[in-house]
């Protein structure tokens, strides 16, 4: 777990300021940041209209009686993409992206799916209760 922290803080954005630094003396400085903040403004626009989507299918499924954990999952996913893509970068763009379409975000959530169900059969996963064993929840009436 430490590794992937280190991973993510540490060398992602090394790779990400010399990859920016290499496009910047292609294509020029001006284009690299023109490029930079169209993906931003580009991305927060997609999460903005995939959100609303996956807010109307949560309450669809609400209305039904269906607990919508699918929905709950993408609506994760966007956030994640949405907050991505507000990173400068070409790395995170594509992360970000990637989980803003839905074609996509399909293949990373029935990854991830099998890769928790993997944690879960490992004990990697844990329930927590904050409730012993042999206690119950009572219903509070406050007035």
């Amino acid at each position: 777990m430490f590794a992937n922290l280190v991973l993510l803080f540490t060398v992602v954005p090394a790779i990400e300021l010399v990859l920016l630094i290499k496009v910047g003396s292609y294509i020029g400085a001006i284009n690299t940041l023109l490029i930079i903040v169209f993906t931003g403004v580009l991305g927060a626009y997609l999460a903005r209209m995939q959100g609303f989507i996956v807010l109307q299918k949560i309450q669809k499924n609400i209305n039904k009686g269906v607990m919508p954990s699918e929905e709950l999952m993408d609506g994760v996913m966007i956030l994640i993409g949405g907050i991505v893509l507000l990173t400068p970068g070409f790395i995170t763009d594509f992360i970000g992206f990637s989980l803003l379409i839905p074609l996509t975000r399909l293949v990373i959530k029935k990854y991830l799916r099998v890769h928790i169900e993997n944690m879960i059969r490992r004990g990697q996963i844990v329930q927590v209760n904050s409730m012993g064993p042999g206690q119950k929840f009572d219903d509070i009436d406050i007035n």
